[in-house]
């Protein structure tokens, strides 16, 4: 009995490394233009991203299809291509806030270039016929989660799969629910690959740990300024701050935003801080868009929208990120109570949700430079960070 339990147990993290691994693989085909089927109680749908989708991989699509192709898309990007608002579902007028919007494609419509088109507001406009909006499919939020997770337009071409047919094309396939459960289940897999010590320009005494999830994609990493650590066992906080990263601001030095005075401002804060602290630095770029949606999303800032309209303008979420993933680094280090170096309300109340003892706000603000006044108004005004 005792043996049964212990296999049982040993299993469990193999089922999951699998579904976490399932969803990499389909997010990386998504990315390389190449169909993938997405499955559930419902049936299953043959995905490809507007974005990266070819001409061969539509014909590749319809061979395994039964019905015609739709879009989806959110609900914001879907009433700019409609021109219109689409502020209820074609569902029952009882139905919530639909996630994704479905869109008829006509054979004018399907063309890589247009469907681009359709799915990036930074693009140039191609509409040689009307798309209509029709039901979404049962599968239409797990579609759009994937392409969220392969960090791609949230745009996506789907066909109902044809089971015979779809079986001779040898397509990847990943569930709904595997999709769903990615975020939280990559979180909880995170494991300490390599430490090293390594002197900063303003923290001497400083510590890099890297950690990576089941799926193998990219690592996460923590900067331990001073001893947290004996901090903690001694009875004190330290010091904590969350940063995601920003290769713009963090590495080139951009005025756009305040991400680099924020992270050097940190790591200096903590090791002028007796009980020193650590710096999570997360790999969600661009608040969980990533690197070239973020670039998009400077592209419709400097057209007149602020930081959070851009997003959604994409089919984003104003915040994308997942703060388990640091809770979860947190308690790896074993530094389960922080003082936290913020000054965003939701990393508070995201980080305790996730059970750390948030002891503590510390202020972490730094001046306008003329470049990036209008970005921290909208922090402060529509993000609703404490800038005062």
């Amino acid at each position: 009995m005792s043996q049964f339990r212990d296999d049982a147990t040993a299993a469990a993290p193999d089922a999951g490394a699998r579904a976490l691994r399932a969803v990499h693989r389909a997010a990386s085909e998504l990315r390389r233009g190449t169909p993938v089927l997405l499955s559930g109680p419902e049936g299953a749908l043959i995905l490809a991203a507007a974005e990266t989708v070819s001409a061969l991989s539509l014909a590749e699509m319809a061979r395994g299809a039964h019905a015609a192709p739709v879009l989806l898309l959110a609900p914001v990007r879907a009433a700019a291509v409609l021109q219109r608002p689409v502020p209820q579902s074609v569902q029952p007028a009882a139905a919530p806030e639909p996630s994704a919007v479905a869109l008829r494609l006509p054979p004018a419509l399907l063309d890589p270039a247009t469907l681009r088109s359709l799915a990036d507001p930074t693009a140039e406009r191609l509409m040689p016929a009307e798309p209509e909006r029709v039901a979404a499919p049962a599968l239409a939020p797990a579609a759009i989660a994937l392409a969220k997770i392969a960090r791609l337009l949230p745009a996506l071409v789907a066909m109902p799969a044809a089971e015979p047919a779809t079986a001779r094309l040898d397509l990847l396939s990943v569930s709904a629910e595997q999709v769903l459960a990615y975020p939280d289940l990559s979180a909880s897999t995170l494991a300490r690959v390599a430490e090293a010590r390594v002197p900063l320009e303003d923290a001497p005494e400083a510590r890099i740990v890297s950690f990576r999830a089941a799926d193998g994609g990219i690592e996460h990493l923590a900067i331990l300024v001073g001893q947290p650590e004996a901090t903690l066992a001694a009875g004190g906080v330290p010091l904590a701050r969350i940063h995601s990263e920003c290769f713009t601001g963090d590495l080139l030095g951009s005025l756009r935003c305040d991400c680099g005075p924020q992270l050097r401002g940190a790591i200096k804060r903590m090791a002028e801080d007796p009980a020193g602290g650590v710096l999570v630095y997360l790999a969600q770029e661009g608040r969980g868009i990533g690197l070239v949606n973020k670039l998009r999303a400077y592209a419709l800032q400097d057209q007149g929208l602020d930081t959070l309209d851009a997003n959604r303008a994409l089919g984003y979420g104003a915040d994308e990120r997942n703060f388990w993933v640091a809770a979860e680094m947190l308690r790896a280090l074993g530094i389960g109570r922080v003082r936290l170096l913020t000054n965003n309300p939701d990393k508070l109340a995201g980080l305790a949700a996730c059970g750390i003892g948030v002891e503590g706000r510390e202020a972490h603000q730094f001046a306008a430079n003329g470049v990036n006044d209008g970005y921290l108004e909208t922090k402060a005004r529509r993000f609703g960070h404490l800038l005062v």
